[in-house]
């Protein structure tokens, strides 16, 4: 099972500057991460009926992006 990795996150302007004036307040370096799952993203009804077959199940199911 792979669970969700982090990557340095490509931030604009305006949040690169929110995080500089943060540093700032903290005192110290910051460092952005995002995670980047190898989960599914599922619409709606995907995601609606992965959780009724958990509930019929009594499982956890976790859907992999391929």
């Amino acid at each position: 099972m792979s669970a969700p990795s982090l990557r340095p996150a490509e931030l604009d302007e305006p949040a690169l500057s929110r995080i500089r004036s943060l540093e700032d307040r903290l005192g110290g370096p910051l460092v952005a991460y995002e995670p980047e799952s190898p989960f599914a993203t599922l619409t709606a009804e995907q995601l609606e009926d992965l959780r009724a077959t958990e509930r019929e199940l009594g499982v956890r199911l976790l859907a992999y992006g391929s």
